[in-house]
């Protein structure tokens, strides 16, 4: 028997499906399913120009920090992660990574990728490697291994990037004009506009945002303004959603008119520094999640995570480059209060929670079900596994929790999260592992033994849930 193909490993059609139940509500329910793929890093200006990739290191290494943490793990010098060796020698000390990666998600992930779409069923190791490579590189030089044929490859109906609020959107404009059949929407995403992290960055920041605008930002006022222009923008152009980024949530509460006049002077240089960011961003979001609501947006909270732990990587190749770690901060009443408060005054619109810190998965989880009303499914969601918990424990765990908690068959199930094109092969392992856990429970009597009942239900996590929740 060939090693590689053993239907219930990484390359079989079986992978991670454990009983006949798994099976069929797999292939019979979810695997056909389209993806909407409602929150990732992809680069719409790649999409857009659809050049080939200039080799594989190029669409499989580059900007991956996933990889890259693993490769720092493993010893490797970082002239062959973000450094200046050429492609070939960064993908053979990949190589070398591989083997060693067993029971980190990146086995899986990788050997998926490699699967879907290049149709490469071997385990890559140094004994592969420049064979492995040069199948890739063929690949990457025809027609059907273009940005927009990978995005079609993998049955993308719709996906949501990240975008600036400054950003012109040029480039979703030109899909959009040049009919490309995937939906391909932008994202508000104010994060550096709301955090004060660097003075003299913000600054430039609105400068950027002052000249997109055409007005002159001295006030929270004008702030504010400029904020909701492109917000307007953003709609005209199709955007449904917002995410924020917090390494802490902030405090909604403490904004206030001192802080507003300091706020003012600092914006016109007469100070040098701002004395409560945390203040800004609380009132700042506050201010923000009315807007979305007016305009029936989704907001999307990502909490839990502390970035750039490595001052010295940090200055020499700057942020999302693998530094991150899980936070310890708790946060939850500050977003009650803000929740609360929004959904008091009629202006709390569509929220997912996307939480870090497995800790906090009942604590958020129950959270969310304060918030829901009639009329619509699960408003408040309690989101996918996100980032170092994106793998089979930890979507197991968020999953588990929203089951007993809330209820799983209204989750607007899986997302990549990703700047990666080939990131997309994690729909179908997160399908596969969701009708495994399904599956497993009818073989137990757990639940009813109707597939056609419990396939619906695996649908609607797949695919319908996500497409009425964000109206796409």
């Amino acid at each position: 028997m060939n090693h590689y193909t053993s239907n219930k490993e990484v390359f079989g059609e079986s992978f991670l499906l454990e009983s006949a139940k798994a099976e069929n509500l797999y292939f019979g329910y979810a695997k056909e399913m389209p993806i909407i793929d409602y929150h990732n890093h992809l680069e719409p200006d790649v999409i857009s120009n659809n050049q080939n990739f200039r080799s594989p290191t190029a669409i499989w290494l580059d900007g991956d920090h996933y990889k890259w943490r693993a490769m720092r793990n493993f010893g490797i010098e970082e002239q062959f992660i973000s450094g200046n060796a050429s492609d070939l020698e960064k993908f053979k000390k990949w190589a070398e990574v591989v083997p060693f990666t067993l029971r980190n998600p990146l086995f899986h992930w990788s050997h998926l990728e490699l699967k879907n779409p290049f149709g490469i069923k071997e385990y890559l190791s140094p004994k592969n490697a420049d064979s492995i490579y040069h199948q890739m590189s063929e690949s990457l030089q025809t027609s059907d291994f273009v940005p927009q044929s990978i995005i079609q490859n993998f049955k993308v109906e719709a996906l949501c990037t990240t975008d600036d609020p400054s950003d012109d959107l040029a480039y979703h404009k030109a899909l959009k004009n040049i009919g490309f059949k995937t939906q391909v929407l932008p994202a508000f995403r104010p994060d550096s506009y709301i955090n004060i992290i660097n003075p003299e960055q913000y600054l430039s920041g609105i400068k950027k945002l002052e000249n997109v605008c055409g007005i002159s930002i001295v006030s929270v006022s004008d702030l504010l303004n400029a904020l909701e222009s492109r917000i307007n923008y953003f709609e005209e152009i199709g955007a449904k959603v917002a995410d924020h980024g917090f390494e802490y949530f902030p405090d909604t509460t403490k904004w206030n008119l001192k802080l507003e006049t300091e706020f003012s002077e600092f914006l016109k240089g007469n100070n040098p520094t701002f004395s409560n960011p945390e203040a800004l961003c609380g009132y700042l979001l506050k201010e923000l999640c009315k807007l979305y609501a007016e305009k029936g947006w989704v907001q999307q909270f990502h909490v839990g995570a502390t970035r750039n732990n490595n001052s010295l990587m940090l200055s020499k190749i700057g942020i999302n480059a693998g530094y991150d770690a899980i936070s310890e901060q708790y946060f939850a009443q500050r977003l009650s209060v803000l929740l609360d408060e929004l959904n008091s005054a009629g202006q709390l619109t569509k929220t997912i929670i996307y939480n870090l810190n497995p800790t906090f998965n009942e604590v958020l989880a129950t959270l969310a079900g304060n918030f829901n009303e009639g009329g619509m499914k699960s408003k408040v969601q309690f989101g996918a596994a996100w980032w170092f918990l994106d793998q089979l424990d930890g979507m197991k765990k968020q999953m588990n929790t929203l089951s007993n908690i809330g209820l799983i068959s209204t989750f607007v199930g899986m997302l990549t999260d990703s700047r990666s094109l080939l990131s997309f092969s994690r729909h179908d392992y997160f399908r596969r592992l969701l009708c495994n856990m399904f599956g497993s429970e009818m073989e137990r009597g757990l639940l009813p033994n109707d597939e056609v009942w419990v396939g619906k239900i695996i649908e609607d996590i797949c695919y319908h849930n996500t497409k009425n929740y964000f109206e796409i």
